[in-house]
């Protein structure tokens, strides 16, 4: 009886120790086949020979997510490797929770915000834009609403309906004219500088080659009439001013001849012989008096037939250089050039002298001419006094 009791214990107590075997067994296997952080960490240096206390804590410190709510934090103080390479980190402690880990602490700079930001490239805000309102002295939809202003003209407190005729009726060229920029005038480029002082005619004779054509004076002319030429009755050719007492053939214009070197040379010799000491306005005015003769019936139609006429009279031809024996010799290049230049611009029309006018007679003022008591005095030029006929030709 003691026996069969004893053999049930014992084998009931084999049977415990199976039972109890097979889950530490399965255990162990698990943990072995299973293992932790720290015992991955723990091969890890075996396998490569390094014991690094920054790979140790790497291992089982976790990254905090950005922007999480952290309950705690641990700063570093030192900014070696070690604590440098755990910023951004955190791990999380039992009845603390997160703990996020930095590397160093935080110092707030001196500069503050207001002054380090830059505003160069920032602009106003337009808060609210109002339309501008017309003037109240001016609508022309309000005749119905301001009766009182028509009925009782005496108390218009100077209201100003949209058809009332404006203060500037007729002021309207000279308030125009106030704001327009104006531009003072450059000498002709055509003409030679020291000439410039002289010019009072834009527009050239057209057959003046010697000057292009001046761009259209639009306070002058309309601009129709800069593009139909055929509207001028002249044709482009110079016609001089006429004054009181000019006579009728001053209308004729030159001959085409004039404008030849031939005819050119014949003026400059006689601009040269007869006024070269003269100024620059003297000597025009002579010029101007040999092309009077060529406009005038009376006389040749040609320059040289003009300043040689009646050279081979002695002492009495029409230009005393022309007839009184001595050889003509050029000696001074530079005012024979000055002449050439002074006879080209009085042909085409560029200078032409009110004064002078229609003379054809001149003499020096140291001699006293019978023929001056007859003819009508213009005025004088440096030298020289000029004369215009009472009949247009000799008489």
């Amino acid at each position: 009886m003691h026996r069969r009791l004893v053999k049930r214990l014992v084998a009931a107590a084999g049977g415990q120790k199976r039972s109890l075997l097979s889950p530490l067994a399965v255990g162990l296997g698990i943990w072995i086949g299973f293992p932790t952080a720290v015992a991955y960490q723990d091969m890890t240096s075996l396998v490569s020979g390094l014991e690094s206390s920054t790979v140790r804590w790497n291992a089982y410190v976790q990254k905090s997510a950005a922007g999480s709510i952290h309950a705690a934090e641990l700063p570093f103080v030192d900014k070696d490797a070690v604590t440098g390479s755990l910023a951004g980190s955190g791990v999380r402690l039992p009845g603390v929770g997160t703990v996020a880990l930095s590397g160093r602490v935080a110092k707030t700079g001196e500069t503050s915000d207001e002054v380090r930001v830059s505003r160069a490239g920032k602009k106003d805000r337009i808060v609210k834009i109002v339309p501008v309102a017309p003037p109240k002295n001016f609508s022309a939809g309000s005749i119905f609403q301001r009766t009182s202003s028509l009925l009782r003209p005496s108390m218009d407190s100077g209201l100003k309906l949209g058809f009332a005729k404006p203060d500037i009726k007729g002021k309207e060229v000279q308030i125009a004219a106030a704001f327009h920029l104006r531009e003072d005038k450059k000498p002709d480029t055509g003409v030679p500088t020291m000439l410039a002082s002289l010019v009072n005619n834009d527009s050239a004779d057209i057959l003046a080659t010697a000057y292009a054509p001046s761009a259209p004076d639009y306070a002058k002319a309309s601009p129709f009439e800069s593009l139909l030429q055929d509207e001028k009755p002249s044709g482009g050719r110079f016609i001089p001013p006429m004054s009181k007492g000019d006579h009728a053939w001053m209308k004729n214009p030159l001959p085409a001849s004039v404008f030849s070197k031939p005819e050119q040379k014949c003026l400059a010799n006689g601009i040269y012989f007869e006024a070269r000491g003269e100024s620059l306005r003297g000597q025009a005015a002579v010029a101007q008096v040999i092309l009077n003769r060529v406009r005038n019936p009376a006389y040749p139609n040609s320059i040289c037939g003009v300043v040689y006429q009646n050279d081979d009279w002695l002492n009495r031809c029409q230009f005393s250089f022309a007839c009184d024996g001595r050889r003509k010799r050029i000696e001074d290049p530079a005012r024979y050039k000055i002449a050439q230049d002074v006879g080209m611009a009085v042909t085409a029309g560029k200078i032409f002298i009110p004064e002078v006018g229609s003379s054809t007679h001149y003499y020096a003022a140291y001699v006293n001419p019978g023929w001056a008591r007859a003819m009508k005095k213009m005025t004088r030029i440096g030298l020289h006094i000029f004369y215009r006929t009472y009949g247009g030709g000799w008489s």
